[in-house]
């Protein structure tokens, strides 16, 4: 059973809710993916059949946790006061904590980052941080207070899957205790399969889903993967080999003569 700021999770995957063509497909994409955690930004874009009272509602129904993030800041105090806002609106203390630097990349403002979860932590929230997979930024998130990391993937919504699986295995061996997740950049679930074979906790993904032919089929589909994957990191697969090694053993074999 994964555990995470004392809350035990039954499933390895987290889904963002924005972006779905409907309330009712992300209803139904939530429900195919068995996710226990859906993330909720409020700077969603409002539309028909998006945002008020029908959203809010339906995630109540839904019966799942929300995490409450903090997407489209760029600045400590920005950060800080929307997820200030989001304890009061979500009840909750639990907060993913983004601050951005790039708006070509999304990639996290990592000295922001650090200043604004040393704030947040100190105010009693339960901080998941979007970062990035630099060893000293992790370390310094930890010092502050987060007890979980959430690296990237790859940048927000490029279905580019894992670029930089050194620096992820690399994180994962330098904090074999510490809730890992990987958060932004997955693409398809052979992605997220082959973050939770690395040893990583979960994965958080939105876009992937969202933006499918078909949410409902695709959420399954990660469901799945996750599920893979966390199988095959129990099952300790084989080591790579630079040479081919039979299969089927030679000892004994019949020769004609």
């Amino acid at each position: 059973m994964l555990k995470i700021y004392d809350t035990e999770l039954n499933s390895r995957l987290m889904l963002g809710t924005s972006q779905y063509p409907s309330l009712a497909i992300l209803s139904e994409a939530v429900k195919a993916s068995k996710v226990d955690i859906v993330t909720v930004s409020l700077r969603r874009e409002s539309g028909k059949n998006r945002s008020g009272q029908s959203f809010w509602s339906l995630i109540k129904e839904l019966n799942v946790r929300v995490l409450p993030n903090t997407a489209g800041c760029h600045t400590v105090k920005e950060a800080v006061t929307t997820a200030a806002m989001a304890r009061e609106i979500f009840g909750t203390d639990w907060i993913k904590l983004e601050v951005i630097a790039n708006e070509d990349t999304l990639q996290p403002d990592v000295y922001a980052l650090a200043e604004a979860a040393k704030i947040l932590c100190s105010d009693g929230f339960k901080v998941f941080p979007y970062c990035t997979e630099d060893l000293s930024v992790a370390e310094k998130l930890l010092q502050v207070g987060c007890e979980i990391l959430m690296p990237w993937g790859a940048p927000i919504g490029s279905g580019r899957g894992l670029n930089n699986i050194y620096g992820l295995k690399t994180l994962r061996a330098h904090f074999p205790d510490i809730p890992l997740v990987v958060d932004a950049g997955i693409g398809l679930p052979s992605h997220a399969a082959a973050a939770i074979e690395l040893g990583y906790d979960m994965v958080l993904l939105n876009t992937a889903v969202a933006r499918a032919g078909d949410p409902v089929m695709m959420a399954q589909a990660f469901a799945n993967a996750v599920e893979a994957g966390r199988l095959c990191y129990l099952a300790k697969p084989i080591e790579k080999r630079d040479m081919a090694a039979p299969s089927t053993p030679v000892f004994g074999k019949a020769y004609l003569v």
